[in-house]
């Protein structure tokens, strides 16, 4: 592997790691391994901390590519818990409000999720890193400001129910560049007429690559000595 010429590389972002995080500690293992002391390195696609999976990383001219790799087709699995909402939509934030959940049933469930395959419209989180007005959304809400985000066009190619265990459903997603799956979580919630956040969040696809194809980020420089 030439890895200034440039190279793309899949990483299995761990729980808890900023997709930044990975860039950092690829950047460090690769700078000492091949004996330079800089080394272009950035993702395509950000997942957020608490998501774990499949993260584009690309080395050297590669770094190039970024906004071409981050078009690629996405697959998620996520588990939500319905009944109850946070201000992020998953555990960053504590819970802020309790609904109904008596009401649903499996086959609502099901129903509910087809209605957002294909082309839809979806305003992303307002702890989200899109930007109103130049500042990081996120920014603005952490400091207990309005933030007032535009729906966004996107497409889910693919939508089912994986797992049913109320209060909690799994389901698999595969969509287009730009959504958010904590987005969806919410509008999923009240299209059950109650409410939901995410719990857990893994992306297993991008593109052709799997997250059984990937690299850990922390054992990256062991796996791959014999190519240096």
């Amino acid at each position: 592997m030439d890895f200034v010429e440039g190279e793309v590389l899949y990483f299995d972002k761990p729980y808890k790691w900023t997709s930044f995080d990975v860039v950092g500690r690829v950047r460090w293992q690769l700078c000492r391994s091949i004996g330079v002391k800089k080394l272009k390195v950035g993702h395509a696609g950000t997942l957020d901390p608490l998501a774990t999976g499949v993260l584009v990383v690309c080395t050297g001219k590669a770094t190039k590519r970024i906004e071409e790799l981050q078009y690629g087709t996405k697959e998620y699995v996520a588990t939500l818990k319905l009944g109850a909402t946070t201000p992020s939509f998953d555990l960053e934030k504590e819970i802020d409000a309790t609904y109904p959940t008596e009401h649903i049933t499996r086959p609502m469930v099901e129903e509910v999720l087809q209605q957002f395959k294909g082309t839809i419209q979806q305003i992303p989180p307002v702890f989200s890193a899109c930007k109103v007005d130049g500042k990081r959304a996120y920014m603005s809400a952490r400091h207990g400001q309005e933030v007032e985000l535009k729906p966004k066009t996107l497409t889910i190619d693919e939508i089912e129910l994986v797992d049913y265990n109320m209060p909690e459903i799994t389901i698999r997603v595969v969509c287009s560049k730009g959504t958010y799956i904590r987005a969806l979580a919410r509008d999923i919630g009240q299209a059950l007429q109650s409410g939901a956040h995410l719990t857990a969040l893994r992306r297993t696809r991008v593109g052709d690559v799997t997250v059984d194809q990937c690299y850990d980020p922390e054992k990256f420089i062991e796996m791959i000595k014999t190519t240096l």
